[in-house]
């Protein structure tokens, strides 16, 4: 609990460690969208297409001061700048599969306020006060936040989201075919049927403008 009687926020890293803001920050807000299309089809009129619920987004203003110690602050936004790494520790890591990425984290205020897992797409960090010798003392941490996968009442999301090996996307176009797409992705044509079978596709041939394909990895 701070002195004011409220509960500090504080990060919940994927690991499980936490890393706690010093200072409640003034406000917090996020943001979802979901993701439309609408193909043009010569002559034709075309009824927009939904294609999942794009990742949610939040952004994060933090203060941390250490003039009470007058030790640097940079071991605390240190640990903030360290989570826009490849963890190796994450689940799926593989340097020969050359598959890495950073942490996910949850935003934690009170009993009430926890964000779902997000992943720091941006952060930047401003030293507003310094010791005599020169010492950062004070500083600001403005961070960007991506949801990482789909929680509670989140629909799904694009193909790429919260996998460790993703799977790429395609979005169909007049006059693309499943041997084309699996000639453009894989270097054989004859793949095609892998790309079917992952998309739950039993005609070939009716294969809509618009419409966003996962293909799956070579040898998958």
């Amino acid at each position: 609990m701070s002195s004011n009687g409220l509960q500090r926020a504080f990060l919940k890293c994927e690991d499980g460690s936490q890393i706690d803001c010093m200072f409640n920050p003034e406000t917090f807000s996020y943001s979802a969208s979901n993701a439309w299309s609408s193909p043009n089809v010569p002559g034709q009129q075309t009824t927009a297409m939904f294609e999942g619920g794009a990742s949610g987004s939040f952004s994060l203003d933090l203060l941390f001061d250490t003039t009470d110690t007058g030790k640097s602050v940079t071991k605390h936004t240190n640990k903030i700048m360290k989570l826009l790494e490849v963890d190796e520790s994450v689940k799926g890591y593989s340097k020969e599969k050359n598959n890495g990425r950073p942490q996910w984290i949850k935003f934690h205020w009170g009993k009430e306020l926890v964000s779902w897992k997000a992943v720091i797409t941006q952060a930047s960090v401003t030293f507003t006060y310094f010791s005599a010798e020169g010492t950062p003392l004070r500083a600001d941490v403005a961070a960007s936040l991506m949801q990482f996968e789909p929680e509670g009442n989140w629909g799904p999301q694009n193909p790429t989201s919260g996998t460790p090996t993703p799977h790429k996307a395609h979005q169909v176009q007049m006059g693309d075919t499943l041997d084309r797409i699996s000639a453009k992705y894989f270097g054989d044509a004859t793949k095609w049927r892998d790309i079917a079978v992952l998309n739950d596709i039993s005609d070939p041939l009716d294969l809509q403008p618009g419409r966003v394909l996962s293909i799956p990895e070579i040898g998958n």
